[in-house]
């Protein structure tokens, strides 16, 4: 057997292990981070549940030049944004389709740099004088998605930026 074609087999074996593997990996995802905010919950839900708000602490308003649309309610359900920005923040749309004093939830949608339809939810949990704030997102992973993340750690990526989002929040709702 020539040392070509010993390669070549080799190449494909590990082409289509990566495949399989990917292949393995679950349909859906949810990622979630929490932190502890010294504040009851009602100083805290006007900041999630007024999109207009989230911007003071959000981790992902990162291009100034970003072309911003606000629709609907100013704030809670129907309330809508829109954005467009440069290749760190990308393109899409977020609306909140449900809120409660303990819950906001809201229906991501990602247009570039990748095509994806996620929930996020944000929940309120009273403790003591504080609150437990956990920040979730959960979706469905097309095969692609599941291939990328064999070699991106796409959760370690969303929670450090949960993480950044939640820390702001934490500082804007404690001042």
């Amino acid at each position: 057997m020539s040392t070509l074609l010993i390669v070549l087999i080799a190449v494909g074996a590990v082409i289509a292990a990566i495949l399989l593997f990917a292949a393995m990996k679950p349909d859906r995802f949810e990622y979630r981070r929490s932190t502890n905010i010294d504040r009851p919950t009602d100083k805290i839900y006007p900041l999630i549940n007024d999109l207009r708000a989230q911007a003071q602490w959000s981790p992902f308003e990162k291009d100034p030049d970003m072309k911003r649309v606000h629709s609907g309610p100013a704030q809670g359900k129907g309330a809508v944004y829109e954005w467009d920005g440069n290749r760190e923040v990308g393109a899409g749309r977020i609306a909140i389709t449900d809120s409660t004093p303990s819950k906001v939830t809201l229906d991501l949608e990602m247009l570039r740099p990748f095509a994806a339809r996620n929930v996020v939810e944000f929940t309120l949990e009273p403790r003591g004088q504080g609150t437990l704030v956990t920040w979730a997102m959960r979706g469905t992973q097309p095969f692609m998605v599941k291939l990328m993340s064999t070699f991106i750690n796409c959760e370690k990526m969303v929670c450090s930026q949960f993480d950044q989002g939640l820390a702001k929040l934490k500082t804007l709702a404690e001042a």
